[in-house]
């Protein structure tokens, strides 16, 4: 039995672990605030399985980050029943939104900026893409719901570090540059391939100066859908004497046109990673930007490259 002063004896108690003061205590975890506009993953490309798979995980990742998420996926070439478009599903999150703020006011309640978005909207999509982007901002319009359009996920160090991992999956690359060990098949020369024409090849070419840091090889950007752009990287290359040459896709996967990467390495001759796909930074990065958007959370690890 307990006295006054504390447990009888021979009794343990598990007292609560206090909280450590100044810079070394944790950070109280981040929820998202109960109301908040959905996240709403734009993904572009014919939807399949394996589309769907990825976006999947990258929201996943994304509410494993931000718990209480409420996250979508609209597709850009939906059909509106197993794959539904993104005009869709931003009118019924919309719809929903609606109707709670009438159960509120009917209640009695007080309902917090009712005019506010319904969601933010976040492209699948590493670099710009003006195509893509025009028929999502279309996209948006045709559901009339209020909604912020974040930007595309890079540049950003992330993607580097993501570039780096396919690269030294496919064996194109050595995993960590303080490991004494080579691989026979790494590459002296990278091509990062990419699509949106040249204003997505400038921005990649950010993304490329990290991955050339991390890697201590020359890295140039390419257009995919550039007739002529991948062949004419790969001879600026081996001109500066780089042998061994590798394609880096900076790209998720979804945004490429089937058969355009396999041509690539026929085009280049050489070996290549595979695209980004569902890499933990994606899920990261889609929800970085619609936290940013809201002013709920930071960013990840790896601050944004302008």
């Amino acid at each position: 039995m307990s006295s006054p002063t504390g447990p009888a004896s021979g009794l343990p108690v598990r007292m609560p672990r206090p909280r450590q003061p100044g810079r070394h205590r944790r950070p109280e975890p981040v929820v998202a605030p109960e109301g908040a506009p959905a996240l709403v993953l734009a993904v572009p490309g014919t939807p399949g399985t394996a589309t769907r798979s990825l976006a999947e995980e990258a929201i996943s990742i994304a509410r494993s980050e931000l718990p209480g998420l409420d996250a979508r996926i609209g597709y850009l070439d939906g059909d509106d029943n197993e794959y539904p478009t993104l005009q869709a599903v931003l009118a019924h999150a919309a719809a929903e939104r609606s109707a709670r703020v009438e159960q509120a006011r009917a209640a009695g309640q007080d309902v917090a900026d009712p005019d506010g978005p319904v969601g933010v909207v976040v492209p699948l999509l590493a670099g710009p893409d003006n195509s893509l982007m025009r028929r999502i901002r279309q996209a948006v319009m045709d559901s009339q719901a209020p909604v912020e359009l974040a930007d595309v996920l890079g540049p950003h160090p992330l993607l580097a570090e993501a570039l780096h991992v396919r690269l030294s999956e496919a064996g194109l690359a050595r995993a960590d540059r303080a490991r004494l060990f080579t691989v026979a098949t790494a590459a002296d020369g990278i091509i990062l391939a990419t699509v949106g024409g040249e204003e997505a090849v400038q921005a990649a070419g950010i993304t490329g100066m990290l991955l050339a840091a991390r890697l201590a090889v020359p890295v140039m950007a390419a257009a995919l859908d550039q007739e002529g752009s991948v062949a004419a990287i790969a001879e600026q290359l081996r001109g500066s004497g780089s042998v061994q040459l590798a394609l880096a896709p900076y790209v998720i996967g979804p945004e490429v046109t089937e058969g355009l990467l396999d041509s690539a390495v026929k085009e280049a001759d050489c070996a290549s990673a595979e695209a980004l796909g569902a890499y933990p930074a994606i899920g990261k990065l889609a929800l970085a930007k619609y936290t940013t958007a809201l002013g709920i959370a930071p960013q990840p690890d790896g601050a944004p490259v302008r």
